[in-house]
């Protein structure tokens, strides 16, 4: 389903339980965010859980939004100028998605006012480094994962990103500098979709034993992927256990 005008018109609004005007979108099967707009910039809470989005783009500029809830989707990405858009964040929670990796999350740190986040149940939550990385990367974070940031935690993760002259480590460029993607094949180079372990790149993907409607999934996603960037991506959910 599209996020319409006329959906977010009839959507329920109301003042939550701690007096913020909440936007109520859970639920709806919406695959991408759009027509925002329409909101007006009327709303302290958005909740999109329950739906399908992968992507969290495509926000308008949003003064007052100060809370963002977008639970139980499918986000793989958050675009670099999000935190542009939605300047005055406060809380972003994102439980059970499909950020994979560090690199996935370096955008966050764009939040200039991000104190609270929630990343629970993302495959990135399992990765070496993942607390400390996120502590280094948005400094006005003050709780993640439901638990306080302490003063020892952000000299540790200084540490562990920053050289004493200010430079990165060697650990913080291979985070954050961009990787070569591997290019896919329609139907090949996943296990278990077309009988072999390897695609065009030479790359392979173990066998997960998939369903012939998730090996229909995977070659649709893997056709209508724009850019190699989302071919990548799409192959480390693949890695996780996850299906498009």
């Amino acid at each position: 389903m599209r996020l319409t005008a006329d959906l977010i018109a009839n959507s329920p609004s109301y003042m939550n339980a701690v007096r913020d005007r909440e936007l109520y979108l859970r639920g709806n099967k919406i695959q991408a965010v759009e027509n925002l707009g329409a909101s007006r910039d009327q709303h302290d809470t958005i909740d999109l859980s329950d739906n399908d989005i992968r992507h969290l783009n495509n926000f308008p500029r949003l003064l007052r939004l100060r809370t963002l809830i977008c639970c139980n989707n499918r986000v793989a990405r958050v675009a670099d100028e999000l935190g542009e858009q939605l300047p005055r964040l406060n809380t972003l929670v994102l439980t059970n998605n499909a950020l994979a990796e560090l690199s996935d999350v370096a955008s966050l740190g764009t939040f200039k006012e991000l104190e609270h986040l929630v990343l629970i149940d993302n495959p990135v939550s399992r990765r070496e480094h993942y607390r400390e990385f996120l502590i280094w990367r948005c400094p006005s974070l003050r709780v993640i994962d439901f638990q306080r940031v302490r003063d020892q935690e952000r000299s540790a993760a200084k540490t562990l990103f920053e050289l004493a002259d200010g430079e990165l480590t060697s650990l913080a460029k291979s985070i954050l500098e961009p990787k070569n993607a591997k290019v896919f094949v329609p139907g090949e180079g996943v296990g278990g979709v077309s009988g072999g372990s390897a695609g065009a790149s030479g790359s392979s993907v173990p066998t997960i034993g998939l369903s012939a409607a998730d090996q229909a999934k995977i070659r649709e996603a893997i056709k209508n992927a724009k850019s190699l960037e989302e071919v990548a991506k799409l192959e480390r959910m693949l890695r996780a256990g996850h299906i498009p």
